[in-house]
């Protein structure tokens, strides 16, 4: 049964877990400085080594450097050397870069059609009068089956519903002149942090990221978010949320199976949870428990614990907490807290050991082959085959321009969605007041709406030609996290 080795244990012995328990989702806690980083570059690059594809957010832009093979000195070398049994052969991982932005990998893009009027709401952060009419703009946008592709197609369709309130039915009554003014404010504010580049088309298709190498190992693919955590954490994490409904609704239940087909891996991951609605987080907890019959594994990477919602604890199989501090009463307590999940060890005294662990070095708790929790050991946690640090800006450069997805994302695309669509409407609305005005001729009517009512409907056709052709087979329903399912591209 294939396997991943996290290190060795206090009588040097190699420990490790089942690939096939991989779906179980985990954690990698400590303290900054501790080695959480290195720990998550040692489980990717065995992830992708054994075949299973892996999507990590690169908080500080270290984790670039498993595009490089190590070249092992000092402590590292040291340690390697401690491992007699450890298999290390420098060597890099197949990487694939993206970016929000576009700047530092490949544009990485959702459409708000896909995204959602939930996860949508949650990045607008908005109030529940607002969230409600976005609601009510979406179900009537589906109705009309206009595509809200980017952000332009949803200010579009707010301003059309404000001055036909009739399109919205029974939810009119939702849609008031104020909420709908507070939505294109928050719209305007999104686009002024640059949050509109997440949104447009080509948007992103699973299959690129499980598709392997031929050689058969998975890619790794890494999200710069170097940036985007610092000036745009919403919409950092609403793009991982995305990410994980989009898994959960459209990957077929896989049961048991050797290894797991995809491994997600979350840094900083309190930003899931910060300022989330109760509603929303209820969902998300529900889609994390569910999306492992799918062969997705979720590994959250923060600095305690606690910053993880209980409910989310209880469904991680592997823990691996490097070292912590505790100053204040507030903190021991904590401290207790996570000591507490492990399961005791008669020959460790997990408490003390929280405050006593090296840089490189973490209390972990793995999975034996029935499932149930193994007893907690202290582990020196294996170095990884690939480049401790971040690529060079010139690496960075060659690896976009050799990715097997080079030009598949670079440009993008704005076909005809809500925007035109309701433009055209608004000019055939014009056309025909003006033709039917007391100052113009039956013929000057009659050209005037001919040629715009004319063009109008050439347009029209051709819009509801590539509407069909994108909606064949799919059925206008929304998922847990309120993604358009059932989509057939």
């Amino acid at each position: 049964m294939p396997t991943f080795v996290l290190g060795a244990d206090a009588q040097n012995e190699p420990v490790s877990q089942s690939l096939r328990l991989a779906n179980r989702h985990g954690l990698i806690a400590g303290a900054t400085g501790t080695g959480k980083t290195v720990t998550l570059q040692r489980l990717v690059e065995q992830f992708s080594a054994a075949g299973v594809a892996v999507f990590a957010a690169d908080v500080k832009g270290d984790l670039s450097g498993l595009a490089a093979a190590s070249e092992p000195a000092g402590k590292i070398a040291e340690r390697i050397a401690s491992m007699a049994w450890l298999n290390c052969t420098p060597s890099a991982s197949p990487v694939v870069l993206w970016d929000i932005h576009g700047q530092s990998g490949h544009p990485l893009r959702t459409t708000l059609s896909e995204m959602g009027p939930l996860l949508l709401g949650n990045l607008l952060s908005l109030t529940d009068s607002q969230q409600s009419a976005l609601y009510a703009a979406f179900q009537a946008a589906d109705r009309e089956g206009l595509l809200l592709l980017d952000l332009k197609d949803l200010k579009a369709l707010l301003n059309h519903l404000r001055e036909d309130p009739s399109r919205l039915g029974v939810d009119s009554a939702l849609f008031t002149g104020a909420s709908s003014a507070a939505l294109l404010r928050r719209l305007a504010t999104l686009e002024q942090q640059g949050g509109d580049s997440l949104f447009g088309e080509p948007s992103l298709e699973l299959g690129d990221l499980l598709a392997p190498t031929a050689d058969g190992r998975g890619h790794v693919h890494l999200l710069d978010a170097r940036r985007l955590v610092h000036e745009s954490p919403k919409v950092y994490a609403t793009f991982l949320l995305w990410l994980l409904a989009e898994l959960f609704e459209q990957l077929p239940e896989r049961g048991d199976a050797d290894k797991p087909i995809l491994a997600l891996f979350f840094d900083e991951a309190h930003l899931l949870f910060t300022d989330t609605p109760r509603a929303l987080q209820q969902r998300l907890e529900q889609v994390v428990r569910l999306v492992r019959s799918k062969g997705v594994g979720v590994y959250f990477v923060t600095q305690s614990p606690s910053d993880l919602p209980d409910e989310i604890l209880a469904q991680l199989g592997l823990r691996i907490q490097h070292g912590l501090r505790a100053f204040t009463a507030k903190e021991q307590k904590a401290l207790k807290a996570v000591a507490d999940g492990f399961r005791p060890n008669p020959d460790i005294d997990a408490l003390s050991v929280l405050t006593q662990l090296g840089i490189g070095e973490a209390l972990v708790g793995t999975l034996e082959e029935k499932g149930t929790p193994a007893m907690v050991r202290r582990v020196a946690i294996a170095p990884p085959q690939s480049r401790i640090g971040p690529v060079t800006d010139q690496e960075r450069t060659q690896l976009i321009q050799s990715s097997p997805l080079r030009g598949r994302y670079d440009r993008m695309i704005d076909r005809e969605s809500a925007y035109e669509v309701l433009a055209d409407r608004a000019m055939r609305d014009t056309a025909l007041e003006v033709g039917s005005g007391k100052k113009n001729t039956k013929a000057d009517a009659a050209l005037s709406e001919q040629g715009v009512f004319g063009d109008f409907v050439g347009r029209v056709v051709k819009s509801t030609v590539q509407q069909a052709a994108t909606q064949i087979g799919r059925q206008l329903v929304r998922g847990l996290l309120g993604a358009l399912t059932g989509k057939k591209r």
